[in-house]
């Protein structure tokens, strides 16, 4: 089992930058795939970034996020990240971070252990 607790997340304004971090318990992480969603008010769970288990391979959603967004992780620091660049007010939204068991899911319900979330909040 692994618990993941998310931060980095603020207040911007459009056209900051922010990491957003997730530091993972135990000392399996690097069994685990990782992923980045967000979810805004009244929609449904989105898909950004995951990564492979020993980070060789990355994912990103073909959308809106792909080119500003980049996911890396530290396996010695436990930890995932998500750097996101030029933010935009359509960007806010509450983060997630996540840990698949099998490879590193584009949906959500591929991941197995999920953190509380970190607001994250872009003003035009």
């Amino acid at each position: 089992q692994v618990q993941l607790v998310e931060s980095g997340g603020g207040l911007v304004q459009a056209g900051d930058s922010l990491r957003l971090s997730c530091a993972a318990s135990g000392r399996t992480f690097s069994s685990y795939g990782m992923g980045w969603f967000r979810q805004a008010p009244g929609k449904e769970r989105e898909f950004l970034a995951s990564i492979s288990k020993n980070g060789g391979h990355t994912y990103y959603s073909t959308d809106s996020v792909k080119g500003r967004f980049t996911i890396s992780r530290d396996n010695a620091k436990n930890t995932v990240y998500l750097q996101m660049n030029g933010l935009k007010p359509e960007d806010t939204a509450v983060y997630y971070c996540a840990a698949a068991v099998l490879g590193a899911p584009m949906f959500p319900g591929g991941y197995d252990y999920w953190g509380q979330g970190t607001q994250v909040t872009v003003s035009a």
